[in-house]
């Protein structure tokens, strides 16, 4: 197979080393899939690269993909690599995950310099993280701990942890860590469907136009069936309550012999006042799964619950 005007094809990602890591396995995987085809790697910093540096305030749906799809549609890009979870359940017209590869470990992790776990952190230590999701789940196992927002890339976040003053232990995404190299750091792993990991946690996503069949249908080759059915479930979810990552909301999905179990969450900031649910069904009507899920958490009332925290 080769490229239809014998130039590579440009891959857009932000320019973090977990960016440009998970960019990197991307393009294997597609050279492997594709012989014969060359790929450059572009970087592009986004709003989000800039917001949270600047802002402490969390940061809205899409911060980090708005500037990749904008480099999609005005062709300086011909694929655009981003981390699931950074994008809005609605698509961009004219564009399409042409892609979900296999996805990585979607666990939390808590990082503590002394091993300790988060059930056994002393009364009022200070845990970092910048996610509502993840301070309103560990205020609902253990209210009696302080939650500090902690920006920046994976490294300013664990050199924070490092730092006289820092906070006593860090939560972030294993999958990071895990693409980083860096997880004889976990301290623990967070149970997934308990501890609700975010919409597309740990899966990527190949975006491309929906006009360029040649490279839709090349990334399309390393599509991975079952994270695709997963994310499907969960994103239908999140579409349907309205929530996103600045919300105190996820949902999970795991896949079994072809039966779907997704789990979900919503809550206040403070995690006073929270939903749980978890159904099963066939992997196969993930997107009615997923919806079905979302129009039982409307039906209690999560919309009210979210515009409670809403930022």
């Amino acid at each position: 197979m080769t490229n239809r005007n014998n130039q590579p094809i440009k891959v857009g990602t932000r320019g973090s080393n977990l960016s440009l890591t998970q960019t990197g396995h991307v393009i294997d995987a597609l050279s492997q899939a594709t012989p014969g085809i060359d790929f450059e790697i572009v970087t592009i910093k986004t709003t989000g690269d800039h917001d949270q540096w600047e802002n402490q305030m969390p940061l809205k749906v899409g911060v980090f993909v708005r500037e990749l799809e904008s480099a999609l549609l005005s062709n300086r890009i011909d694929i655009a690599v981003h981390s699931l979870k950074d994008m809005p359940s609605s698509l961009t017209p004219n564009l399409v995950i042409a892609a979900v590869p296999e996805r990585e470990d979607p666990r939390d992790a808590l990082v503590s310099p002394k091993g300790i776990l988060l059930e056994d952190l002393p009364l009022g230590s200070r845990v970092g993280t910048g996610s509502i999701r993840r301070q309103a789940l560990v205020k609902s196992i253990r209210p009696d701990l302080t939650l500090e927002p902690v920006r920046g890339n994976v490294d300013t976040r664990l050199k924070k942890l490092r730092q006289a003053g820092g906070p006593d232990a860090l939560i972030l995404a294993t999958a990071g860590l895990n693409r980083l190299g860096l997880q004889n750091l976990i301290s623990q792993h967070l149970p997934c469907m308990e501890f609700v990991a975010a919409v597309g946690q740990g899966a990527l996503a190949v975006e491309t136009r929906t006009d360029d069949k040649f490279t839709t249908e090349l990334a399309s080759k390393i599509d991975h069936l079952e994270t695709r059915q997963a994310i499907t479930a969960e994103r239908a979810f999140l579409h349907v309550i309205g929530g996103g990552c600045s919300s105190s909301v996820s949902a999970h999905a795991q896949i079994t012999k072809q039966q779907l179990e997704i789990s979900a969450f919503a809550s206040t900031p403070d995690a006073s006042t929270f939903l749980r649910e978890r159904v099963t069904g066939m992997a196969s009507d993930a997107a009615n799964i997923g919806f079905n899920l979302g129009q039982s958490f409307v039906a209690q009332g999560v919309r009210q619950l979210l515009s409670k925290g809403s930022v």
